[in-house]
């Protein structure tokens, strides 16, 4: 049977960390995201830092650079 997902490019953030950066590249503090995705900005951080580790970059700012460059993330 064909899996229907194996179409679609895989991703390297789940879902969530994906909304995060999303908002986060909106100019959005941890605080806001947090308010706009209805979780704790303890969890924010939490998914900022998995995909900074992910990737492998050092900081926020450099997770974005990447994101944009892998096409993962759209300004």
């Amino acid at each position: 049977m064909n899996n229907p997902d194996q179409y679609k490019k895989s991703s390297i953030l789940t879902k969530r960390e994906k909304e995060v950066f999303e908002i986060l590249v909106q100019d959005k503090t941890t605080k806001e995201i947090a308010a706009q995705l209805f979780i704790s900005e303890k969890t924010v951080r939490n998914h900022i830092s998995n995909t900074i580790q992910k990737l492998g970059v050092k900081g926020r700012s450099q997770a974005v650079v990447e994101l944009l460059r892998m096409g993962e993330l759209k300004l």
